[in-house]
């Protein structure tokens, strides 16, 4: 290892230690207990497995085979889910193949970001997160299971799926990939005519031609966003079977995986390696899966969602962390928005296994930790084929070198000695910006501020040429209190034109990005917001801000005096009501009430 990331860990380890060994110990007492069919009455007994076949409930009652929970995040809304319909049979036949039994426990909600991307219903995506990890509890709280198989790929869907199985640590866990869709148009292409039509270029039949050329088949979306970083950080965790993330949901290796899901979750059951999740997922995975992230230009967002998940395993990190790890631990993969190719070419370049195989080596990551596969961390540098003869799965090392170093590097000849995450810090408070995309000479951007509410505001103004000048645009009122943190993507064309026209502009907001920014430098996620009494919300017209990403300072250059007695900016009433009703906003009322800063995970559950 190197050694400031054994420092870093040991910080982290230091930091959390109380609340860590109280989690273990609770995880711990319900391990110990006798197994669900037989510590259950025989009423719930029989309420559980009614719905079974009857040698299935022989199996499992009078038996005591291994019995499996699926949860499910199958819609055939998302397309990335959409695959997922017919994994329950699958898995039920692989199991009792080998002498198991399988119950899907439950279902829990899936939304598709792209569908709300800015409407009123992306108000409930960062929300929705933690309603997954509550729909998880409720699948798992029957507590008849020996482990559970978790089914997800998107965005908040898997830190959902992940939290809600940590508080059910004393079970072995899987997760069960569905791979993404087939390259169509590039997001090179289709970016260009999104920002033809945000400057009036192409009408909306040129702009919903090319969004149904890029977005056309079950799997995925193509771009390396959040769906497809939460794939690699799972990866890097030792979750899934080793290599699984980014199959095809129709190649004939995928059906091979997930019944080797079913065999790998089996294997921990039996007690050969057993390792419940929740012993699992100690700090030095967490900060395996944070080192992936920053090594491949990953989404933003995951500054919040693994906050939130190393919170369920009693771990506490912060973005201190995040950006010290950053400056050790290089960036090997451009996909894009951090570059041009998608998932697949990164795919064929090498991949998951290239990248975890060259942090391993590079002393970037913890080889010496548990994961479900054999193995441990070497193993996920390996990618899977068919069995010769047909039967099974059989892996390989990956190729000793890139296939494309457009794509992916060595760790001796990054894109970058650094992750490309900075810390920012000043009188506007604490804010993250992902630098991988952004050129070199917009790493500092000093220019006067003009100050949204809305996102339609914004549009407004660039549509009247309001914008046309060196601008810092600032959007708040925009996180988890005020309308629960939307993704502010529908921002990147516009500013993406400014910069285009050469103008020096940044965007700074208490809201997320997830990286979509791009090109644009963002101080996104600023903590604490707006609404919750943040300096943000001192800002005015005209002050001049100054992000400096070198240094990593965030300030408004204002006399302090000055500063200190400005009054802060409220909500418009109209605003607020709006926020908090319609498309059943006014059922989340609760968690907009409860939810802890972006810093500390957007938590609604502490």
């Amino acid at each position: 290892m190197k050694p400031r990331i054994a420092a870093l860990t040991e910080r982290i380890r230091v930091r959390s230690a109380p609340q860590r060994q109280a989690y273990l110990a609770r995880i711990q007492k319900l391990a110990d207990r006798p197994p669900g069919a037989q510590r259950l009455g025989c009423a719930n007994v029989a309420h559980a497995f009614a719905g079974m076949p009857g040698d299935q409930r022989l199996r499992v009652v009078a038996e005591r085979a291994p019995h499996l929970a699926v949860v499910t995040a199958y819609n055939d809304m998302l397309s990335a889910h959409q695959p997922y319909e017919g994994y329950p049979a699958l898995v039920r036949d692989e199991a009792q193949r080998r002498g198991a039994t399988v119950q899907v426990a439950g279902g829990v909600p899936a939304m598709c970001d792209g569908v709300t991307q800015g409407l009123p219903g992306m108000e409930l995506s960062l929300f929705s997160r933690d309603t997954i990890a509550m729909a998880t509890a409720v699948a798992l709280t029957h507590d008849v299971f020996d482990g559970a198989l978790l089914l997800g790929v998107c965005d908040k869907i898997v830190p959902g799926l992940l939290i809600g199985a940590l508080h059910f640590g004393h079970l072995p866990c899987v997760f069960v990939p569905a791979g993404p869709m087939s390259t169509g148009l590039s997001n090179g292409a289709k970016s260009k005519v999104r920002e033809q039509f945000a400057q009036g270029l192409v009408g909306r039949d040129a702009l919903l031609q090319a969004e149904q050329a890029a977005y056309h088949g079950p799997g995925t979306c193509t771009f390396y966003g959040t769906a497809n970083s939460n794939q690699m950080l799972l990866e890097a965790m030792g979750l899934h079977v080793p290599g699984a993330a980014f199959v095809h949901p129709h190649d004939g290796l995928r059906e091979a995986l997930t019944r080797e899901a079913v065999g790998t979750l089996l294997g921990i059951i039996r007690r050969a390696r057993y390792t419940p999740i929740g012993q699992l997922v100690d700090e030095r995975v967490i900060v395996n899966a944070m080192a992936a992230l920053l090594a491949t230009g990953g989404s933003t967002n995951h500054l919040i969602h693994w906050v939130a998940v190393a919170r369920a395993a009693g771990i506490r990190i912060d973005w201190t962390d995040f950006a010290d790890l950053s400056a050790e631990v290089p960036l090997l993969a451009r996909v894009y928005p951090n570059g041009d190719a998608d998932v697949n070419q990164f795919q064929a370049a090498g991949g998951p296994g290239w990248v975890l195989r060259e942090l391993l080596d590079a002393g970037c990551l913890h080889g010496d930790v548990a994961t479900v596969a054999p193995g441990g961390m070497a193993a996920y540098g390996s990618v899977p084929r068919i069995a010769d003869g047909g039967a099974g799965l059989a892996w390989s090392p990956v190729a000793a070198a890139s296939s494309d170093t457009s794509i992916v590097r060595p760790a001796t000849a990054p894109f970058s000695p650094s992750g490309g995450l900075k810390l920012l810090q000043g009188n506007l408070g604490r804010a993250v910006i992902k630098i991988s995309a952004v050129p070199d000479d917009r790493h500092v951007v000093e220019a006067p501020a003009r100050v949204f509410h809305s996102q339609e505001a914004l549009h407004a103004a660039f549509q009247a040429g309001e914008l046309d000048r060196d601008v810092v645009v600032v959007v708040r009122f925009q996180g988890p209190q005020a309308n629960g943190m939307p993704e502010l993507h529908k921002l990147t064309p516009p500013l993406s034109v400014l910069q285009g026209k050469g103008y020096r502009v940044a965007l700074v907001t208490d809201g997320r990005m997830s990286g979509a920014s791009g090109k644009v430098p963002a101080a996104i996620h600023v903590s604490p917001e707006a609404l919750a009494g943040g300096p943000l919300a001192r800002l005015r017209d005209g002050d001049v801000v100054r992000l400096d990403a070198n240094a990593g300072t965030l300030a408004a250059l204002v006399d302090a005096a000055e500063w200190a007695a400005r009054p802060l900016a409220t909500l418009d009433a109209d605003q607020a009501d709006d926020n908090a009703h319609g498309l059943g906003r006014e059922l989340f009322g609760g968690m907009r009430r409860t939810v802890r800063s972006a810093e500390e995970g957007a938590i609604t559950w502490l």
